[in-house]
């Protein structure tokens, strides 16, 4: 990789970052986009769709944190923005409310469709995500996992339309995962 796209990287990464402080900082690590499919992968695209992923982050905390789902509208579309806003609205009626503080991430872009229309990637991340119920914190846990999204282009920038987890991996975490630690511990704090 050219030391142009790690700068580019870079500048996506603190334009992402500027309003949070210096240690809420992720780290991000782009994997080298040389043969990612048919079609070329261009400079700015690959720093749009860096920054359109990052963003996705802030605005998935914001809204997850805050029960308020219409929060994910400027980075999440489709099936993505469907199943996130399922879960903000069952954290509501069980009046929890989840952040998620990413720490890193390890992105690598794997497929560029021919038409530009879609660009699919890989993230390995680590992030704690910090677990209230009616305003109490209930736990912290810290997260390593590998998520598989999909952005599309729009007007004005890239949005996640596909964010799911590694089904994999997600089997061998299932007794730590925060949708169980969340259920287990709100059935005391709900009665």
């Amino acid at each position: 990789m050219s030391a142009g796209r790690l700068i580019g990287i870079a500048l996506a990464a603190a334009a992402f970052t500027m309003a949070a402080p210096a240690s809420a900082q992720p780290a991000i690590h782009l994997q080298s986009t040389d043969s990612v499919g048919p079609r070329a992968l261009e400079p700015q695209t690959e720093r749009s769709v860096v920054r359109g992923y990052l963003e996705s982050w802030k605005a998935l905390n914001q809204a997850m944190e805050n029960n308020r789902p219409e929060l994910l509208a400027a980075t999440f579309l489709g099936d993505a923005k469907d199943k996130l806003t399922a879960t903000i609205q069952e954290q509501r009626s069980a009046q929890i409310s989840t952040s998620y503080h990413d720490r890193s991430h390890d992105l690598q872009i794997v497929f560029y469709s021919p038409e530009g229309l879609s660009i699919e990637l890989l993230d390995t991340v680590s992030y704690d995500v910090e677990i209230r119920c009616r305003g109490r914190l209930l736990g912290t846990q810290h997260i390593q996992a590998r998520y598989l999204a999909v952005l599309t282009p729009t007007e004005v920038r890239w949005k996640v339309r596909v964010f799911q987890s590694d089904p994999a991996q997600a089997s061998r975490s299932a007794a730590l995962s925060p949708a169980r630690t969340i259920q287990v511990r709100t059935q005391g704090a709900l009665e």
